[in-house]
C-alpha cells in the first residue's frame, strides 16, 4: 500500500497545479477504492468528497465554479499505479 504521505503528496501536487492555472480547488470527487485507501487521510485534505462509483481508484480534484465547464479545471489522480507497483514489489520480494 503507498505510503500516507505519497498519497498527500499526489493531492497537493495536484491541487497546486490547479492554482497555477489560476483555478482554486475546493472539491473531490473520489471513487470507492481511493476513499478505502486514503481513510482518514480526506480528513486532512478539509475539501467535501463526493464518492462517485464509476471512478474506482481514482479522484479528481477541482474548481467547483467551472467543473465542466473549462478544461484547466480539475486533475485526475489515480493511485492505482501505486497500488500495482506495491504489489509487483511483494512479488519480488517473495522471490
Amino acid at each position: 500500500m503507498p505510503s500516507k504521505e505519497e498519497m498527500l503528496e499526489l493531492i497537493e501536487r495536484a491541487s497546486q497545479e490547479l492554482r497555477e492555472e489560476g483555478v482554486n480547488p475546493d472539491i473531490l470527487l473520489a471513487g470507492p477504492g481511493f476513499v478505502e485507501v486514503m481513510g482518514e487521510l480526506l480528513d486532512v485534505l478539509d475539501l467535501p468528497v463526493y464518492v462517485i462509483k464509476e471512478l474506482e481508484y481514482d479522484a479528481v480534484i477541482a474548481d467547483s465554479r467551472y467543473l465542466g465547464q473549462v478544461r484547466k479545471a480539475s486533475k485526475r489522480i489515480s493511485i492505482e499505479p501505486l497500488l500495482v507497483e506495491e504489489n509487483v514489489w511483494e512479488e519480488i520480494r517473495k522471490l
